[in-house]
């Protein structure tokens, strides 16, 4: 355990000695043995003793100390206002931060201010808006054992997503574990950690909470019949444990000591996790997780954390590229919120029903030909709040005033939402019209209650809309009839007295007072009471002005009391209405996602895909026209479209081309448009017909895992391993540069009997661009490969790159034009060609050795009269055929360029060929 969490051991040798905010702090970091305790001391949250050297270093904040009869300790402290700042400091540190605020208002009840644990904050259960992404989730997940079966369960703590799958292969629970990318995991016992990303935060949580019998009754208390929901004993233990941690970090056991050394020593608190486990600490609960969704991964196309990075979903793979050059970058025009994270899981979970995927590729037609409607759709849209996590907060008793007005101020724009759907023709638009709940009934109490500019405090009133409340308008008019009454004192004062310097006033110290000046103390009255003396002036008090303070006071005070428990009582009662607004969540976020994909579609030139039917015999079809690449394309002022036609008898297309040329870009082209036709969108091509895939492998890309023992060509093996395991022929597979971290000879050996295992063993819809020439041999040999290319030309000395795909094999790869236009220095530039045309007068001079021992006869064939017209033409002109060995022998290598060397080649090439 680090040293800066626990009880400091300088306390813990004097506990029984220690002051007693002191023992409440010390007790409160044995509870919160894991946290780093953020304690309260007015208006600031301290650390002490090994914490506080800690969080100074980190926070750089200034390290001071506190002194008491056992000693000093090092203390350092954060202004509670600005709490959010560091916390998140802290958190990227590394550190779970538990706050530790004030239960109880100072003198309430005798000995040191209660404090309690309100929460505990770790990267996964974050719920503060100030620390949150708005348009992405945050998960934290949970792994169980049980038997040879894993199961993971994952939950956005501020929405209440929460989903649960199972798997007997860790490497399938590790492909869920990309998709949904949590921010902090906790493992049961024998539980593995590898799956989860090095960024995420992996607690090993107590194994009470994975045991069978608690975890099922852990989630009994969410649900009516969990065994009905779940399939399997580990997503029983992974979902109960991961509920028990999410109340564990919840916090609110105020049962603690309450500061007083008799009740310290009779109560003996429970720790943070023990109360989490308890299924009957209902004060625990977080009553907002109304829902678990039990998934097939199976029922989605998969995407692992190879092909996540690969095709640029979330994150671009450039270290210095455009954050929003990234496929959600393109399709994201959400309106909201919750638009942005349906949309995000959406991508994330490609479906593969075809009946699915129609439903929202009509909802998508529809709303990118209602140009008028889908505009004022978004125009609605955008003052929808996001409700997920404002009803997490209600539900929490987190919720201010303002809050509540923001879910209200949503509703009313349900009914205009759905009058736009009214007319919908799709089945999809049309559940949607329905399900948009306008919860009339929760608007209208929150209209009623509410003022309509609430302040953010709701202990100090002024929340409380007028007419609500018979008890705290009475309250109200009390305090407004004794001001009005000391408004009025003044005046009658100046005449009675005849001061007309005379002020009536108010502070929070002496309460309501009558002022003169000293020149005047003479006149005054003597039923004046002295209340204070100033430089200058004397303040008095009558019986009559203490008693109507007595009474504004009272009233004051008592009706901000009733303001607290009458808010209470509203967000109580919205709050039993958690399931009504997460279905209008629900609905809304879906309705957002759509209308981002019509407007992307109209915007675009996207077009709609057909679907063809998935046949498992038959493999995969693709047949794209006019494709681009829909990042791509947004980030050059051009983009030269391409086709890509696959069938079952055409599935695996060996691409050749020089480097810059496009072949990485229309692989990923490939790859995304497949995806985005799976996910609903509509797709960048002028047509689309496919068939649904069940899973994308890519191998693009160089990247080591030095630290993981791993060398790049190491790293490249392991995904290779990866497709050939798993792939099948319903999978497609981008393979790009297979082979190059070795020799050559070992890497073409290599790529091809990769080539060859997918073509013949697999069955795999594969794009494969390589440099190594001779795989496109292969097109000839294996009855379903064929040949593309990305051809260039040369201009001034300079590659141009056309980037159109072509059929058959490229002539060259064109690396030193390519070094040239990179800007490399010149004398390699010009080292490198000269190393180039060496290599090719090398191959000529092999080619003549082998051309003299072979048999005469062999080398020189009689042309007879009856061939000659077929007969490959002179360089003269005459009749005779060309000796290719003597153009050969004549060609200035040395002053050739590799492009000019090539060219030359090919066309003696093709003559031998002829």
């Amino acid at each position: 355990m680090d040293p800066a969490l626990g009880p400091p051991d300088a306390m813990a040798e004097k506990r029984d000695e220690l002051t007693p905010m002191m023992r409440q702090y010390h007790d409160l970091c044995a509870r919160y043995d894991d946290a780093l305790v953020l304690f309260q001391v007015g208006d600031f949250y301290e650390t002490f003793c090994q914490a506080a050297e800690r969080a100074a270093r980190i926070l750089e904040i200034t390290l001071t100390s506190r002194e008491d009869s056992t000693g000093e300790y090092p203390m350092a402290g954060i202004p509670i206002d600005n709490a959010e700042s560091y916390v998140e400091e802290l958190l990227e540190a590394g550190y779970r931060v538990a706050i530790a605020d004030q239960v109880e208002e100072p003198g309430e009840s005798p000995g040191v201010v209660e404090r309690a644990v309100t929460r505990v904050i770790t990267p996964g259960t974050l719920t503060e808006d100030e620390l949150l992404a708005g348009d992405d989730n945050n998960f934290v997940a949970a792994i169980a054992r049980d038997g040879d079966r894993l199961g993971l369960a994952v939950l956005d703590v501020s929405t209440g997503d929460f989903l649960a799958t199972s798997s007997t292969a860790s490497e399938s629970i590790a492909d869920e574990v990309s998709r949904f990318d949590p921010s902090e995991a906790v493992v049961g016992p024998d539980a593995p950690v590898d799956p989860f990303p090095e960024r995420c935060m992996v607690t090993p949580f107590d194994a009470r909470a994975f045991d069978r019998d608690r975890a099922g009754e852990k989630l009994s208390a969410y649900f009516r019949n969990p065994d009905a929901l779940l399939a399997t004993d580990a997503e029983i233990r992974a979902c109960g444990a991961l509920l028990a941690y999410a109340e564990y970090v919840r916090g609110g056991e105020h049962d603690g000591e309450r500061g007083d050394d008799d009740a310290d020593d009779e109560v003996e608190p429970r720790s943070g996790v023990d109360a989490a486990l308890d299924s009957e600490a209902a004060e625990t609960r977080l009553e907002y997780i109304t829902q678990l969704a039990r998934y097939d991964p199976r029922e989605y196309l998969l995407l692992d954390a190879v092909a996540l990075r690969s095709l640029e979903l979330f994150e671009p793979r450039a270290v210095r590229g455009r954050d929003d050059a990234t496929l959600v970058g393109v399709l994201d025009e959400t309106a909201s919120a919750l638009g942005g994270r349906k949309l995000r899981d959406w991508l994330r979970r490609p479906l593969l029903d075809p009946d699915r995927i129609a439903a929202r590729h009509d909802a998508v037609a529809e709303l990118k030909g209602a140009v008028q409607r889908r505009e004022r759709l978004h125009d609605r849209l955008r003052t929808v709040y996001d409700l997920e996590r404002l009803i997490g907060r209600i539900s929490r008793e987190r919720a201010n005033a303002r809050d509540l007005r923001s879910l209200r101020d949503t509703l009313v724009v349900v009914p205009e939402i759905r009058d736009l759907l009214e007319d919908a023709e799709c089945d999809r638009l049309r559940d949607l019209h329905g399900n948009l709940d306008p919860l009339a009934d929760v608007r209208e109490l929150i209209d009623d209650a509410i003022v309509a500019d609430p302040p953010i405090e709701i202990t100090e009133g002024g929340i409380i809309a007028e007419g609500y409340d018979e008890d705290l308008d009475e309250l109200r008019g009390t305090a407004r009839d004794g001001k009005q009454w000391i408004d009025d004192l003044e005046d009658e004062e100046r005449q009675r007295t005849g001061i007309d310097s005379l002020k009536v006033g108010y502070n929070s110290v002496h309460g309501y007072y009558i002022e003169v000046t000293n020149p005047n103390l003479d006149s005054v009255p003597e039923n004046y009471q002295r209340r204070q003396t100033l430089k200058n002036s004397e303040r008095f008090v009558t019986p009559e002005l203490k008693e109507r303070e007595d009474l504004i006071v009272g009233a004051e005070e008592r009706a901000d009391r009733r303001e607290y428990e009458l808010f209470c009582d509203v967000r109580r009662t919205v709050a039993d209405e958690v399931e009504r607004v997460q279905g209008l969540a629900d609905a809304l976020a879906t309705l957002d996602a759509l209308v981002s994909l019509a407007t992307v579609a109209a915007q675009y030139d996207y077009c709609r895909p057909e679907l063809l039917d998935r046949d498992a015999r038959d493999g995969l079809a693709i047949d794209v026209e006019g494709g681009r690449h829909p990042v791509v394309e947004r980030t050059q002022e051009s983009f030269v479209p391409n086709d890509a036609r696959l069938t079952p008898g055409r599935r695996l297309a060996v691409i050749t081309g020089p480097n810059m040329s496009g072949k990485s870009t229309y692989m990923r082209q490939v790859a995304q448009i497949v995806l985005l036709a799976q996910v609903g969108s509509f797709v960048p091509a002028r047509s689309a017909r496919l068939t649904p895939v069940d899973r994308i492998f890519t191998r693009v890309g160089a990247s080591d895992d030095i630290a993981g023992g791993r060398s790049t060509f190491m790293v490249e093996m392991d995904e290779l391993a990866t497709i050939l395991r798993e792939a099948d022929e319903r999978s497609l597979v981008l393979l790009d540069e297979v082979g190059r971290g070795t020799s050559t000879a070992d890497g073409l050996a290599i790529a091809q009997a990769i080539t060859e295992h997918l073509h013949d063993e697999v069955g795999a819809t594969t794009l494969f661009a390589t440099h190594h020439h001779p795989l496109t041999e292969l097109a000839d040999d294996l009855a379903a490969a064929f040949a593309l290319h990305f051809e260039v030309e040369q201009e001034d000395g300079e590659v141009v790159f056309h980037h159109e795909i072509a059929p058959g094999a490229a002539t060259g790869s064109y690396g030193v034009e390519v070094a040239t236009a990179a800007g490399v220095p010149e004398s390699v530039v010009d080292r490198s060609r000269e190393l180039v045309a060496e290599a090719a007068a090398d191959a000529i001079d092999e080619g003549d050795e082998a051309e003299a021992d072979r048999d005469p006869i062999e080398r020189e064939p009689d042309v007879s009269a009856t061939d000659a017209d077929t007969a490959a033409p002179t360089t003269d002109g005459g009749d005779n055929p060309t000796d290719v060995a003597t153009e050969l022998r004549a060609l200035d290598l040395a002053h050739l360029t590799p492009v000019e060397a090539l060219t030359e080649l090919d066309r003696l090439k093709r003559l031998l060929d002829e």
